[in-house]
């Protein structure tokens, strides 16, 4: 069985992108939060054009992935959850928690290292907020996030199954705390005790600098407020704050040859 799941790894998790990102969508036109400024088809051509160009770059570049790399150090006996005996269920739980930390580590480092702002600043300087931004990273962000993320494993060694989970994980709740829906107040206030809500990440992508530097879990809502990063609601509010970053208001229709060569401009 884990040798068909790792054998069909990509289809698995591409079935489980296109399953969210139709269920999301749906929402988000059932019951939208705010009006769009570009044009819709426009930005999601383009930003999921730009999506399945990061898949294919990492397929090619990368001679192995994280996946692969897990299948492989639970074979060679790699990492600490190899070296340390524990039950399956608690290596997954630690692997997926500490997967988790670590990406919220490294996008804290992206805001802050100048270096790294350069990359990631194209997922900020959308206008819009909606399933689509959650899947819109430069292509040389990818390539270091999986660098990050083949290290971690390397060292972690998670059961096969863990990091399967994670990347599925991640992936869909980028694009459910992205989304351009409502959530009923009562139902956010529990959620996001435990996971990343809509209404808790977009502060995140507030125009304002105060409010995009908290709000930098993707998943498990509790790093923000271990760390002081976590600010509950915009100043504005959500549907009238301003998303996006200054000096790129003006560019309503972004293209992905725009955005892949943002990070270079002056």
């Amino acid at each position: 069985m884990l040798e068909f799941v790792i054998a069909n790894e990509p289809t698995i998790r591409l079935t489980f992108f296109f399953g969210f990102l139709s269920a999301v969508a749906l929402w988000e036109i059932l019951s939208p939060k705010r009006s769009l400024n570009a044009p819709k088809l426009w930005r999601w051509a383009n930003n999921l054009g730009l999506t399945f160009l990061n898949s294919f770059i990492l397929r090619a570049l990368f001679p192995i992935l994280a996946v692969g790399l897990a299948a492989l150090s639970a074979k060679e006996g790699w990492g600490l959850l190899n070296i340390i005996s524990l039950p399956l269920w608690l290596s997954v739980i630690v692997a997926i928690v500490v997967q988790d930390i670590i990406i919220y580590g490294q996008h804290v480092l992206f805001h802050h290292v100048p270096i790294f702002w350069r990359l990631h600043k194209m997922h900020h300087a959308d206008i819009d907020y909606d399933v689509t931004t959650g899947a819109r990273f430069h292509p040389l962000e990818i390539c270091l996030s999986m660098a990050i993320k083949l290290g971690v494993v390397a060292l972690l060694g998670p059961p096969v199954v863990a990091v399967i989970l994670f990347e599925i994980i991640l992936s869909s709740m980028a694009m459910f705390n992205h989304a351009n829906a409502k959530l009923p107040l009562k139902l956010d206030t529990v959620l996001r005790l435990f996971v990343v809500t809509p209404d808790m990440h977009r502060v995140h992508h507030s125009i304002n600098a105060p409010e995009f530097n908290r709000n930098f879990g993707f998943n498990l809502a509790i790093w923000d407020r271990i760390f002081g990063t976590y600010k509950a609601q915009p100043d504005n509010g959500h549907v009238h704050m301003t998303i996006g970053l200054p000096e790129y208001q003006k560019n309503i229709k972004q293209s992905a040859l725009w955005m892949i060569l943002l990070p270079f401009r002056k």
